[in-house]
C-alpha cells in the first residue's frame, strides 16, 4: 500500500499538479526608469501635466479640491435661494489653499506599457498589473502641490469654485480640457500622430 501511494505521488509529480511549485511562474518587477527631468526637475515634466491636472481635479477623492469644497459646504447650515449651500469667498479661498497643501503621498510614477505615468487615486485606469513598482515621495508631492497652486493662480478661486458648483466633471473640464487645459495639448499631439 505504501509503495503504491509512493508510486502514485511520483507519477503525479512527473505530470505536474496544477498549482504545484513547478507550475508557478516567478514574478518580477522593476522600478520605472526615470530620465533626468523626471528625477531632478523642480517642476512637473510636460508629459505628466495632463495626469497631474486630473489628480488636482479628481472630485471623488478624499483629498482634492472638489471634495474639500463639498466637505466645507456640508458643514453650512444656511442655503442660497436655490436650496444649495454656498461658501463665502473667504471660506472657499481658504479651503482651496488648504487642498493644495496636502501631502499628496498616494501618488507616484509607475511604468505602464513601457511609458512612465503618474498614478494614484483618480488615475488608475484599466486592470491592475499582477505586480508593479510605483515610485512615490521624492519630488512628486512638491510637484503636485505646485501644480495645484498654479491652477489657483491661473484660473482663480472664484472660477474654480463655480466649476465645482456646476457638478461632477466640471472642475476637470475647466482645469484640464478647457482652452488652457493641460490635456488639450496632449490630445492634439495624439491626433497629429494618428
Amino acid at each position: 500500500m505504501q509503495l503504491s501511494l509512493l508510486l502514485l505521488l511520483l507519477l503525479l509529480r512527473a505530470r505536474g499538479i496544477p498549482g504545484d511549485l513547478m507550475d508557478r511562474v516567478p514574478l518580477s518587477a522593476t522600478a520605472p526608469n526615470l530620465d533626468e527631468e523626471e528625477r531632478y526637475s523642480a517642476h512637473m515634466p510636460d508629459h505628466f501635466r495632463c495626469d497631474a491636472c486630473r489628480v488636482v481635479a479628481y472630485q471623488p477623492s478624499l483629498f482634492q479640491m472638489g471634495q474639500h469644497l463639498a466637505d466645507a459646504e456640508a458643514k453650512l447650515h444656511s442655503l442660497d435661494s436655490g436650496g444649495r449651500r454656498v461658501l463665502s469667498e473667504s471660506v472657499y479661498t481658504d479651503v482651496l489653499d488648504r487642498s493644495c497643501s496636502q501631502t499628496w503621498k498616494d501618488y507616484g510614477v509607475r511604468e505602464v506599457n513601457q511609458v512612465n505615468r503618474l498614478m494614484g487615486p483618480g488615475l488608475n485606469e484599466g486592470p491592475e498589473p499582477r505586480i508593479s513598482v510605483m515610485v512615490t515621495g521624492g519630488p512628486w508631492p512638491t510637484r503636485l502641490s505646485r501644480t495645484c497652486l498654479h491652477y489657483l493662480g491661473e484660473f482663480g478661486e472664484d472660477q474654480i469654485y463655480e466649476a465645482h458648483r456646476k457638478g461632477q466633471g466640471s472642475l476637470e473640464t475647466l482645469l484640464c480640457e478647457g482652452p488652457r487645459g493641460a490635456c488639450l495639448e496632449e490630445t492634439l499631439e495624439e491626433r497629429e500622430e494618428l
